[in-house]
């Protein structure tokens, strides 16, 4: 194999491995948000549980373990927000990895594709200025 062709593949490699690596954190995320909507729907089974008694059923693994009903939902509020950030670092990271791609490829970065949404603060100043 002469060096260009070499060149060529070790090109191709570098662009199919950066690819797998964006495809690889959006699977990780589409994973997680979907355990993390799980949690939403056990948190809202908790709130309108009818039963009086204070113990709930859990499933952990194969098995269910009755646990109490605000330890439970303290719990599944933590994984919930365990969750919320481990998908908020993904999605900063395939930012990034998408870039690092797009750079190998040779194509420009996409314009806007590292906007932050605004923080309540800025939301509320801004909604404060256009209301006078």
């Amino acid at each position: 194999m002469d060096a260009g062709s070499q060149r060529v593949l070790e090109y191709l490699t570098e662009v199919e491995e950066a690819a797998e690596d964006v495809i690889t954190t959006r699977q990780q995320i589409v994973d997680l948000d979907l355990k993390r909507n799980r949690n939403r729907e056990a948190l809202n089974a908790l709130k309108h549980e009818l039963s009086e008694s204070e113990n709930v059923k859990v499933c952990f693994g194969n098995m269910f373990i009755q646990f109490n009903k605000s330890k439970t939902k303290e719990m599944v509020q933590k994984d919930q927000e365990q969750l919320d950030n481990e998908i908020n670092n993904l999605r900063r990271q395939l930012k990034t990895k998408f870039n690092h791609l797009n750079e190998i490829q040779g194509k420009p970065e996409l314009r806007g594709y590292s906007l932050s949404p605004l923080s309540a603060e800025e939301l509320k100043a801004i909604n404060s200025l256009l209301k006078t």
